[in-house]
């Protein structure tokens, strides 16, 4: 069965572009929520491995054998993106004004598809050794294996994280200002 697709005039096609533009505001606010969620899952993911980092700094036997290895949240885009500037163009983004923005390459709207965990990796490098020769942990020349962490680091990461966490926070509150806005304006 065919649809009815008569050229509407006058105030029904006012209404209908009205709704249509409504529909794609709609839309694009609860794309920027999407994407500001998918932000605060990986932080918050990258936040439990920096908690359990801390806990296991001073870890120096694992199942596997050794001391306790660092961990790193490794995060990609969830959707496919064009890849990202090179070092050489990568400090326009500092420069303000619009000669800065109109050398940068478009971006479509539709490639904005947020953040996730990839995974988890282990810290490459070499434990700490500590000189304790009575630790049960002690190798034959009285070193200790220890962790290659640093709490410091961790600290900073864990900053970081939250500070992460809380700007896709806002993102989601100004998104639902928005929404609330764009309703006041329908009903005027």
């Amino acid at each position: 069965m065919v649809a009815d697709r008569r050229l509407r005039v006058g105030p029904a096609a006012r209404r209908d572009e009205e709704q249509s533009a409504w529909e794609e505001t709609a839309m694009s606010l609860l794309q920027a929520i999407d994407i500001a969620a998918s932000g605060m899952t990986a932080q918050r993911t990258r936040l439990d491995v920096i908690a359990d980092n801390l806990a296991n700094a001073d870890t120096t036997r694992t199942p596997e054998g050794g001391p306790f290895r660092r961990k790193m949240a490794v995060f990609v885009s969830r959707g496919d993106r064009p890849a990202p500037l090179p070092p050489w163009q990568a400090w326009r983004l500092s420069v303000p004004g619009a000669m800065a923005a109109a050398s940068l390459p478009a971006v479509e709207p539709s490639t904005l598809d947020g953040v996730q965990v990839d995974r988890i990796v282990e810290d490459p490098r070499p434990p700490r050794l500590v000189y304790d020769p009575g630790h049960p942990d002690a190798d034959a020349n009285g070193y200790v294996a220890y962790p290659n962490i640093d709490p410091v680091t961790e600290m900073v990461d864990m900053i970081s994280a939250s500070r992460a966490y809380e700007a896709n926070v806002q993102v989601i509150n100004n998104a639902k200002a928005m929404a609330l806005k764009a309703l006041e304006i329908g009903r005027g």
